[in-house]
């Protein structure tokens, strides 16, 4: 367990106050949140009759999604690095 201290914010997601606690700084939380935020918006736009669980569950899908494109392409870019 990390002994650095833990940060509780109060940020707004979807309409939603929720109070997230991490070692992450204030403003790193306010970003990823501010993040989930916009990309639940942008995914709503495009599909207005979702309610909020297929939003959240289709918002996580995409955020995995990215995660893992861009995970392969810094193993990639390390093999890469290691043949030079």
């Amino acid at each position: 367990m990390s002994n650095r201290e833990k940060n509780r914010i109060t940020v707004d997601i979807y309409g939603q106050q929720y109070v997230i606690l991490g070692t992450e700084s204030p403003s790193h939380i306010r970003h990823v949140a501010m993040l989930v935020d916009d990309k639940m918006r942008q995914i709503s736009s495009r599909n207005p009759g979702l309610d909020v669980n297929k939003l959240a569950v289709l918002t996580a899908v995409n955020a995995v999604n990215d995660y893992l494109k861009m995970k392969e392409h810094l193993e990639r870019l390390q093999i890469e690095q290691e043949k030079e």
